[in-house]
């Protein structure tokens, strides 16, 4: 129980003494997985509109699709980027195996779905909310997808959010392509389940530390957007 207590006491001390190693590891984890949820975002949102308002052959098996994607295993994403870098691979020309931009992509690929998936829902039903009056301005189509995104945009706040807790605590992808190499690749998740296999613990403790204290941060923002909506709503 002492030992518990002192990697507790040292994994504080790290943090509120700014070790290096430490915040590099947590400046490199969120620069990743934001630019994974950036990359997402830009592509899912529009493509989660898309599905919501336009119909064409094969929409529900694209529907379908995307919804079963959101459960993707991560080891397996982390497995099929890894053919694709590697220097036998289609993109090996590329050099990105084993780098951060390695990293951004498997995480785009777990994040895409989730976000694409949450978008067309929500616009789908703000559609049906607000379908006669956009019909009565003659916004209908692709022309309304604009508008629903705007009057979507707490709720999609809440889906980024969703998309970032994905990226952030996500091991397996990204250990298989970023190899967790010190001071190139080595990020919050990666470097817990390092330092705790060293036994390490009091690393482990001020990143595990840190990890919670982001997610409560990202909660808290989306608790007072969700706040924000309602105050503008009831006006």
């Amino acid at each position: 129980m002492h030992d518990f207590a002192q990697a507790f006491a040292q994994g504080l001390d790290l943090i509120l003494s700014g070790d290096s190693d430490l915040w590099k590891v947590v400046l490199l984890s969120l620069k990743v997985s934001l630019t994974a949820v950036l990359i997402s975002a830009l592509i899912g949102m529009p493509l989660g509109a898309l599905l919501a308002v336009k119909r064409f052959a094969g929409r529900s098996w694209l529907i379908v699709l995307v919804n079963a994607l959101m459960g993707l295993p991560p080891v397996v994403v982390g497995l099929l980027v890894y053919m694709l870098l590697s220097r036998s691979g289609p993109l090996g020309v590329l050099q990105l195996l084993y780098t951060p931009a390695a990293m951004i992509i498997a995480q785009t690929i777990l994040v895409l779905p989730i976000i694409a998936a949450l978008t067309r829902q929500l616009v789908e039903d703000l559609e049906g909310e607000y379908s006669e009056q956009l019909r009565s301005f003659g916004v209908v189509g692709l022309r309304a997808v604009p508008t629903l995104l705007w009057e979507g945009r707490f709720g999609l706040s809440t889906i980024l959010a969703a998309g970032f807790g994905r990226a952030i605590a996500e091991v397996g992808a990204v250990i298989i392509v970023g190899g967790n190499i010190n001071h190139v690749t080595r990020v919050m998740t990666t470097t817990i389940a390092l330092e705790t296999s060293r036994g390490n613990l009091a690393m482990a403790l001020a990143l595990g530390g840190i990890l919670i204290l982001i997610a409560i941060g990202v909660n808290a923002v989306v608790t007072a957007l969700g706040l924000t909506q309602r105050r503008v709503t009831n006006v």
